[in-house]
């Protein structure tokens, strides 16, 4: 038997791939449907899913962005990429990440059928490779992560499922004394190192805590920590271990690290609320890096100040297309104007103001994006007196205008500075100039620097720097080579400025990072 998952967001193609493939394959598969990227990982990450057919371009996840996720989690699954582009560099990239053939709509029934009998063979091929020792371990490997991350999605969107979040404790042979959440943004992660990160992390963190791990949203991670039972003094040690951790992120990834802590725990119907604590609190530290405590939350002083540092936040985040980032800043958002003591009516000419730029926001970046949501605005406003009610529909305002930017960010992503990237990271030892690059794309330096500050958010300089530092710090750990060898590989001549520059970032030297990570 071979389960079977379509993904599309138009119903018709998908009925129409399940009615060829229930004719001809009945009896020999179980079929399931998927209109979102979201979907397609929600349904694979809990079902056994054997071969997929994925179209490229959808709303919110795109197609390639699910592929990636599920290729990490089930590298074995069969994966066919539908599209109405016949363009090489989509299915390039789709046979980069693993996907076992592309086809172009509208389908053809016959290419169909061979498809699916083709992808079979190889499932078949793949299941009797493995001896019942590796198949056992391969599922592991593959599975845990997975069985993490829906633990970590349960613990966010639900409000009280204790028997079934116990069960997933039980699958890790973790026995809850006392918990607590973080929430981290990782700085320069993308879809194309972001499976770096995850492993990184996840290999780092659970060498030393007992933790699950999430993963990926936007550029974000939720992680869940146990504590044994101690006889010291119980709040001491959960600070401590949660600077220990920062201090350790920092060290490995960047100072610029962001990280909120929710309170600590010891009742798993908690879960939820203890989760959103880590998550706001990390919506509350500095763009620069820095550690905060759920508690101290309320320490912080609310002010109109503060106010418009919330506001543009959410302006950057809806710039990027982060659901999840927005959500949590509306919520920070509304009780920063409670906290600041202002009168109802002032509150709700905020939020409708802020309504005003989301919508211009949403509409300059997804010119043909109509949210009905913004005509009902006003009277909603003038109708109500509840808090709760304004911030549920600022919440769901954005999360959904966030989804819209996200869902043409895939597609206009600017060739140029891809082709700008791909040099930096192949060109890693020379030491060129920006000139240099802007002949070898084929424009003046003035607009490629001027382009890649408005695409990338951060100057080439500085991003170049940033890609150097981060390869010499993979080499300091994974290979044997000497400081100066390092250094002259990631086009540093002189290694006392490598030095500088390394320690100027992560706070550490090379040779202490390198003994620090090798003990």
């Amino acid at each position: 038997m071979y389960n079977i998952l379509t993904c599309d967001d138009e119903q018709i193609v998908i009925d129409s791939l399940q009615f060829i493939i229930k004719k001809n394959f009945e009896g020999q598969i179980n079929l399931f449907s998927a209109l979102s990227g979201s979907d397609a990982l929600a349904i694979a990450s809990r079902e056994k899913i054997d071969i997929i057919f994925m179209d490229i371009n959808m709303p919110g996840m795109s197609g390639l962005e699910t592929i990636n996720c599920i290729m990490n989690l089930k590298p074995d699954t069969v994966i066919v990429v539908l599209s109405a582009f016949d363009k090489f560099q989509y299915a390039q990239e789709a046979m980069n990440l693993g996907a076992y053939k592309y086809i172009t709509k509208p389908v053809n029934r016959n290419i169909v059928i061979q498809t699916v009998r083709n992808a079979m063979n190889l499932v078949d091929e793949r299941r009797g490779k493995d001896s019942e020792g590796q198949d056992l371990q391969k599922k592991l490997d593959t599975v845990s992560p997975m069985v993490e991350s829906d633990f970590i999605y349960s613990c966010m969107f639900s409000s009280d499922r204790k028997e079934d979040l116990s069960s997933y404790l039980e699958y890790f042979n973790l026995a809850v004394t006392n918990y607590f959440f973080t929430s981290i943004e990782v700085p320069h992660s993308d879809s194309r190192n972001q499976n770096e990160f995850y492993s990184g992390i996840r290999k780092m963190l659970t060498e030393k805590y007992r933790c699950l791990m999430g993963s990926f949203m936007a550029n974000r991670l939720v992680m869940f920590f146990c504590m044994d039972k101690i006889d010291e003094d119980l709040f001491e040690c959960f600070h401590e271990m949660a600077k220990s951790i920062y201090t350790m992120l920092s060290m490995n990834i960047s100072q610029k690290v962001r990280m909120g802590v929710s309170r600590l725990s010891n009742e798993l119907s908690n879960v939820s609320s203890a989760c959103k604590e880590a998550m706001n609190a990390l919506n509350g530290t500095s763009p620069n890096g820095e550690l905060l405590f759920a508690e101290d939350m309320t320490k912080k002083s609310a002010s109109p100040e503060k106010s418009l540092e919330v506001r543009e936040r959410i302006y950057n985040r809806l710039r990027i297309g982060d659901s999840a980032g927005v959500q949590f800043l509306a919520g920070l958002f509304c009780s920063e104007q409670v906290a600041a003591g202002m009168e109802m009516d002032k509150i709700k000419s905020g939020v409708f103001e802020l309504l005003v730029n989301i919508r211009n926001i949403t509409k300059e970046l997804n010119p043909g994006y109509e949210n009905t949501s913004f005509d009902s605005a006003f009277s909603l406003l003038v109708g109500t007196q509840e808090i709760s009610v304004i911030q549920d529909f600022l919440t769901n305002v954005l999360v959904e205008c966030a989804a819209a930017v996200a869902s043409v960010k895939e597609q206009r992503e600017n060739p140029l500075v891809k082709k700008i990237i791909d040099y930096i990271d192949q060109n890693m030892s020379r030491n060129y100039s920006l000139e240099d690059v802007a002949a070898t794309v084929g424009v003046s330096p003035f607009y490629m620097s001027k382009l890649f500050k408005e695409e990338m958010g951060e100057t080439f300089i500085n991003y170049v720097t940033d890609r150097r530092l981060d390869r010499t710090k993979k080499l300091l750990v994974e290979t044997d080579l000497s400081i100066k060898e390092i250094a002259g590989q990631t086009g540093y001549s002189d290694q006392n400025y490598f030095s500088r520059q390394f320690k100027n970032k992560f706070g550490i030297s090379p040779t202490d990072f390198r003994n620090t990570n090798n003990q």
